[in-house]
């Protein structure tokens, strides 16, 4: 299937079963509901511009949705599904540095651990292309932020991965 074929098909679906299949790229019941009922989309282009824009009109609780279907760094998501998937893909190239150093992984699941206690929820990186080493020094660096800081980086981080998953939800 196309690109223009798949982003059709979602079009074509019902409201239920697009916001089943927009689950997979957001958590949040709210946003996928929101981006089901604007469809249809002549573009991949335009969905991730409402995309973008339903994610930033979600109250915190409804990021918080999003967030817990988030595996923690370095953690195995839960096997099954497609977002399943796609976070092992995203992960890749910090899972595989953390099998390959145990000490780094040790530091990461510190680090999961203290930003958990600080912030109430995972830590959440568009992991997408980074190294382990480079996901436990955004880690450090954001454990200095304050709540209202660390909560637009959150959004920001959720709103990349967002864009990502929409691409391969649409592009086969």
């Amino acid at each position: 299937m196309t690109g223009m074929a798949a982003l059709a098909a979602l079009d074509a679906e019902t409201q239920q079963e697009a916001e089943a299949e927009l689950l997979a790229c957001c958590a949040s019941p709210r946003w996928a509901a929101e981006v089901a009922a604007r469809r249809p989309y002549s573009d991949l282009d335009t969905l991730q511009r409402v995309g973008d824009a339903a994610l930033a009109a979600l109250g915190w609780t409804d990021v918080l949705q999003a967030l817990a279907a988030h595996p923690r760094i370095g953690q195995r998501p839960p096997s099954g599904g497609r977002e399943a998937g796609w976070s092992r893909s995203e992960q890749a190239a910090a899972a595989g540095q953390i099998g390959e150093d145990e000490r780094l992984g040790a530091e990461l699941a510190a680090g999961n651990a203290e930003y958990e206690r600080r912030f109430g929820h995972v830590f959440l990186i568009c992991a997408t292309g980074r190294g382990a080493a480079e996901v436990l020094a955004a880690l450090r660096e954001r454990l200095g932020n304050d709540e209202a800081s660390e909560r637009a980086v959150v959004r920001e981080e959720l709103r990349q991965i967002v864009r990502l998953r929409l691409a391969r939800l649409v592009t086969p």
